[in-house]
């Protein structure tokens, strides 16, 4: 109970402690600018809290994050972290101030803040405070003592001091010895500040009373609880050895080049005794020797030889202040020291630690920071001084900014159009001999922006297509390509209004937005459009977005689609086309002409003619380029008077077309020769049909238009007469109203294509009326009076 009451009271002691120092050190943080300090408990866990550093450094919340805020120790490892969101200062890992500082006290690792957006630094310290979680230690658990008998009251004795890897109040206090009537112990400082033990001999020893004495010596600490450490001193009472040991030359100083193997010779020292037989027998050892030194150096107990037991390294320890002792063979010991200097050599090469990389640029930026890091040599004089480089064919410079700290930034603006990588080889040598040489290699992409249009590989495209070809037909592509990568590069094509507003180009042509293909959506038709031009653009998917356009004919071919079209004679006549031949024609008259076009185009629109059937072969014949019919010989009286031609009109096309025409010849013996009905050549039933029906509807439009004539002359008739009554106009009568709708209708909306003005004249001085169209007019609506000079009487309708 009273060890937990006692520890709980050290714990409040120490957190006062700790209080105390942590406002001390804010303290001299504000009174030292730019320095700042912090403090941190010695074995303090990974993500332990340090600081605030935006509010320390006074900066607004975000601005680490956004200035890149990077945190550099000098011992060249990361052990702080910072977070750039919170502005939080954490322990990358668990602090361990013995390993850290052994025992330098007060332990202060040092460290810089980098910014960047403008670059700025500041210094820092943290200061790593003890606690109290080591024993103290003796390098032995027993120590052998031999005192000779002689030795008088108040006789001193140095005894080995103990380790304790704490400092300051938490390090070795004092020693204490179990209660004796022999002996006591003191505390005493060694030359190093160090607390050794010192044996006092409080009466007179007599081997034959006590040849042997066994005490407890105990190490304490001064920390809350103290921690203890003890070893056995055993003491042997010897017989008289009134001679000491004596080095020779003490102090002794030596230099050794750091680079030395282990096992190197160092020095040989030498002590003498005037004593004789065993009392002048020396050994040699370390005194009071610290674990760096027994590990590093280690000395012959016989001879005197010292040696080297590792690597000596100039950057950690420069010298070693060591002391010796000569012990005799009666126990008495002389004290000398050995100063050992390390000589520098150029063993270490350079260093380089990035603060800041950025791996992408994006081109086009000038002034664009790619990288900052820290150069140094752990060596010293010439060796530690370094020089930096990057090769000269680069767009990239090299800026010295905070002691050995180097800014790497861009030169010019960068194009990744001519190299979009670049692999920088950052050389750092010292000036040592021989020369050392660190490289580094940094490799920058440059990012795309977009900067390029697209461009075609033609300027124009000309694609043919055959009409009447198939729906959806693929009909050529377009292609144009982009130096950008990415989206930038991604190229989609599209259709642009055409200049010519009657064009349907939408139901013309589509486009593949992906793959520039090129479609038909309907079939062509070379008789209603041989060519035509439109463009074609193209647009990267950059923002903002870049385009250019390209122009795009199209040529109809044509196909042998029509047939040949005979313009004369015509063919939808109820009978042939009736030609009247003299008997007394020659050979070689021209009986008629058979003209035909074809509305393809080219050897698809070459005619030829030919005489398929006659009723007497060989008596005309039809030339084959221009469709005249021709007598072959002289007519004679057996020849019949009516003949019936059957001639066919080919193209030349492929698959070839053709259209036939009918031809009746009749002979007479002269053109004032009435004509007169002839039996008919016999017709098929086809064309009789054919005659019939033509015949009726010749009969029904007859009939229409004459009852259509008789109605409206029936209605002028009335109108006049009905006029003529009311106004006393000899002879002429003028229509008062007009014509009722339901008898006339000449306003264009009945059979009548378009509107006309007549001018009718009714004249009065004949015994008849006549009804009498004149010309056409501009073309109205309703009826209009109007003035004739030949007609008293007139009105106009349309």
């Amino acid at each position: 109970m009273h060890f937990l009451i006692m520890e709980k009271l050290g714990r409040i002691h120490l957190n006062r402690q700790v209080m105390t120092v942590i406002f001390m050190m804010v303290l001299v943080q504000v009174c030292s600018e730019p320095t700042i300090r912090y403090s941190i408990l010695d074995e303090s866990e990974s993500g332990s809290f340090v600081a605030h550093l935006t509010k320390d450094l006074g900066l607004g919340a975000g601005e680490l994050a956004s200035r890149s805020a990077r945190v550099v120790s000098d011992d060249y490892k990361q052990r702080l972290l910072l977070d750039p969101e919170t502005g939080d200062l954490l322990l990358r890992e668990k602090v361990d101030r013995e390993e850290l500082c052994s025992s330098v006290d007060p332990c202060v690792l040092s460290f810089q803040v980098s910014l960047e957006k403008p670059v700025q630094y500041f210094q820092g310290e943290l200061l790593i405070q003890d606690i109290n979680d080591h024993a103290p230690e003796f390098p032995d658990q027993e120590l052998l003592l031999k005192i000779p008998e002689n030795s008088q009251p108040g006789m001193r004795f140095s005894l080995k001091l103990a380790q304790d890897l704490d400092v300051g109040s938490n390090g070795l206090q004092q020693y204490t010895v179990s209660p004796n009537s022999h002996f006591h112990v003191l505390t005493r400082n060694n030359s190093k500040g160090k607390k050794y033990p010192e044996l006092v001999q409080d009466r007179a020893l007599d081997r034959e009373e006590q040849a042997e004495l066994s005490l407890t010596l105990t190490a304490l600490d001064g920390g809350s609880p103290p921690r203890t450490g003890t070893a056995l001193i055993r003491i042997l009472i010897m017989d008289i050895n009134d001679n000491a040991p004596e080095f020779v030359n003490s102090p002794y100083e030596v230099q050794i080049l750091e680079s030395s193997p282990p096992d190197s010779p160092i020095l040989t020292v030498l002590a003498r005794d005037a004593d004789a037989g065993n009392f002048g027998r020396v050994s040699y050892g370390f005194f009071q020797a610290s674990d760096e030194i027994q590990q590093t150096f280690s000395i012959n107990a016989t001879t005197g030889d010292m040696r080297l037991k590792k690597k000596l390294d100039f950057e950690k320890i420069k010298f070693y202040h060591l002391e010796i002792e000569a012990i005799d063979g009666g126990g008495l010991s002389g004290k000398g020291s050995v100063t050992i200097e390390v000589v520098d050599v150029n063993d270490n090469v350079p260093e380089l630690t990035m603060s800041s990389l950025t791996s992408s640029v994006p081109e086009n930026a000038p002034e664009t920071i790619i990288s900052i890091f820290r150069v140094g040599d752990r060596d010293s004089g010439e060796n530690g001084k370094v020089v930096c480089s990057i090769p000269e064919n680069m767009p990239f410079i090299l800026k010295s900014t905070f002691k050995n700290f180097y800014t790497l930034v861009t030169e010019i603006p960068l194009d990744r159009e001519s190299r979009a990588q670049y692999n920088i080889t950052i050389m750092v040598s010292d000036m040592g001999t021989p020369r050392l040489t660190t490289w580094h290699t940094i490799t920058v992409q440059v990012t795309d922006i977009n900067d390029n249009t697209p461009t075609f590989t033609q300027t124009s495209y000309t694609m043919f297509v055959r009409e009447n070809n198939s729906p959806a037909l693929h009909i050529g592509t377009i292609s144009a390509t982009d130096s950008d990568s990415g989206s930038n590069a991604h190229i989609t094509y599209s259709l642009l209004l055409p200049h010519d507003p009657e064009l349907a180009l939408s139901s013309l042509i589509s486009i593949n937005a992906d793959n520039g293909q090129l479609f038909a959506l309907r079939a062509l038709d070379y008789e209603a459009l041989q060519v035509f031009e439109f463009h074609v653009g193209a647009t990267d998917g950059g923002s903002p977005a870049l385009s250019s356009q390209a122009l795009v004919r199209v040529v109809v071919l044509d196909d042998n689609d029509n047939v040949p079209f005979v313009l004369y004679p015509l063919q939808n006549a109820s009978a042939p086309c009736t030609e009247l031949l003299p008997r007394a024609a020659e050979p070689g008259y021209l009986v008629t002409k058979v003209v035909a076009v074809d509305r393809d185009s080219g050897q698809n629109a070459w005619l030829s003619f030919q005489l398929l059937k006659a009723t007497e072969p060989g008596l005309f014949s039809v030339w084959a380029h221009n469709g005249e019919v021709r007598t072959t010989r002289l007519l004679s009286e057996r020849d019949v008077p009516k003949h019936r031609l059957l001639l066919v009109v080919k193209d030349n096309g492929d698959p070839q077309r053709s259209a036939s025409v009918t031809l009746q010849v009749l002979l007479v013996d002269g053109f004032s020769q009435p004509y007169l009905p002839l039996p008919e050549v016999a017709q098929d039933a086809a064309h009789e049909d054919e005659d019939v029906l033509t015949l009726y509807l010749v009969i029904a439009l007859a009939s229409v238009s004459s009852l259509f004539l008789l109605s409206v002359l029936l209605f002028v008739g009335v109108r006049l007469c009905r006029r003529a009554r009311e106004v006393s106009l000899g002879g002429c009568s003028m229509p008062g109203e007009h014509f009722p709708g339901h008898l006339v209708d000449v306003s264009g909306a009945g059979t009548l294509s378009q509107s006309y003005q007549y001018e009718v004249c009714l004249r009065g001085d004949s015994g008849t009326g006549e009804f009498k169209f004149l010309k056409p007019m501009i073309p109205n609506a309703g009826i209009e009076i109007m003035e004739s000079p030949h007609c008293r009487d007139s009105f106009v309708f349309n």
